[in-house]
């Protein structure tokens, strides 16, 4: 059994509301969030796989920690890049569960993660980037694997993307935190054209010391890049060739990443 604990805690550090269980727990916030405030995850096994969801407007994220995790609730500019209704209101219903032994050795997109945040923290998968347009939160890298698809359209959500500020050299890397095995990469490039330029060339290189590079069409339908089996615990997205297209702008809607724990 892992002991697992949420709270809500203030710009100052207060407790506004707190729950614990063994392998589950929930949480009821009846308050609006205030800027400052944060959500704390704890666990007493570290190094585990937990279904987490931080807002029911979010839903849950299938992610490993590796020590305890602390969410900060967005506001202003940072808050754009997700729906209106996340974080929003009065009331609010947390919760935090350790997965199965079936949900961890299924086949599924390990790189989804609404919950990633735009910082380092011990909650894999993590994606971040050598350069994000502006430095805006609607082109952060953190975007590409939040699981919303929508690529027709740039800036607010659902529209928010990863951007690459016009930099030649733009890579993005998703950080699993642990080994896994994958085959298959499915890419929704952004497509708002003619606003968009998009990439007919893309690399991959892998932990492994692999790389696979993958020409692209102009499309805003999934781009499905497959390979054999690799053994990895991060790749890199990057070697970004662009088209002759008259804009300068292509971007990443989502990548997402096929396979299995090791």
């Amino acid at each position: 059994m892992s002991k697992l604990t949420l709270q809500v805690m203030d710009k100052n550090g207060t407790i506004i509301a707190q729950s614990n269980g063994e392998d589950f727990t929930d949480l009821v916030v009846m308050r609006t969030y205030e800027e400052g405030d944060q959500i704390l995850l704890s666990s007493s096994e570290k190094n585990i796989h937990l279904n987490w969801q931080v807002d029911d407007a979010l839903g849950a994220a299938f992610v490993y920690i590796t020590d305890d995790v602390s969410y900060i609730i967005p506001f202003g500019e940072k808050r754009i890049s997700y729906s209106p209704k996340v974080f929003s209101g009065d009331r609010h219903y947390l919760y935090v569960e350790v997965a199965r032994s079936d949900e961890v050795s299924a086949y599924r997109n390990l790189a989804l993660n609404p919950a990633d945040q735009h910082r380092d923290v011990p909650c894999y998968p993590h994606a971040s980037a050598n350069v994000e347009t502006r430095g805006e939160a609607v082109f952060a890298a953190k975007n590409a694997i939040d699981g919303v698809r929508a690529n027709l359209s740039h800036g607010e959500w659902p529209y928010a993307s990863w951007g690459i500020n016009r930099q030649d050299d733009a890579a993005m890397t998703v950080d699993f935190g642990r080994r896994i095995r994958t085959d298959k990469i499915v890419l929704y490039t952004r497509a708002d054209f003619p606003h968009d330029n998009w990439w007919r060339e893309v690399s991959i290189d892998f932990s492994d010391g692999s790389s696979e590079t993958f020409s692209l069409e102009k499309s805003s339908r999934a781009h499905i890049l497959t390979f054999a089996v690799k053994e990895i615990t991060s790749l890199t997205f990057c070697r970004l060739i662009k088209a002759d297209d008259p804009s300068p702008f292509p971007a990443l809607s989502q990548i997402e990443v096929y396979g299995k724990v090791v």
